[in-house]
């Protein structure tokens, strides 16, 4: 990211978004489940709760991230929260239901093998001998 224009077209070649203009840099030596744990726990205490999709659907998001952060995950988890997150997405009235799930796709997506050692190892990779 570090050689990309900071504009929308360009961050969408490299890969990512730029929403609402922000961008998130994160060290590669944190845990990328328990940052979409803060996330994901942020967005769900932000809604105001007007409309369903983000109502019940942040809190379900928050609820299963923090469950396999804290080695309870389930494999079907990481399905679920893709479901529950386009269940959001394009369903809200304002931009903070899809700010909340465009998170759990982009985790997802790019670091699936961090969320499925919490699940099987039931603790995070980040500083786990290999």
């Amino acid at each position: 990211m570090m050689d990309v224009t900071m504009d929308y077209d360009a961050i969408q070649k490299a890969g990512s978004m730029l929403g609402s203009g922000a961008i998130v840099m994160i060290d590669d030596r944190q845990c990328m489940v328990k940052m979409l744990d803060r996330m994901s726990y942020f967005y769900h205490e932000e809604s105001c709760g007007q409309c369903t999709p983000c109502r019940e659907g942040t809190g379900w998001l928050s609820r299963m991230v923090n469950r396999i952060e804290n080695g309870q995950g389930r494999y079907e988890d990481l399905e679920l929260l893709t479901k529950v997150a386009k269940g959001i997405e394009g369903h809200t009235i304002c931009a903070l239901g899809d700010a909340a799930a465009a998170p759990v796709a982009s985790f997802l997506k790019h670091f699936r093998e961090e969320f499925e050692y919490h699940i099987e190892h039931k603790k995070c990779m980040v500083g786990a001998a290999s």
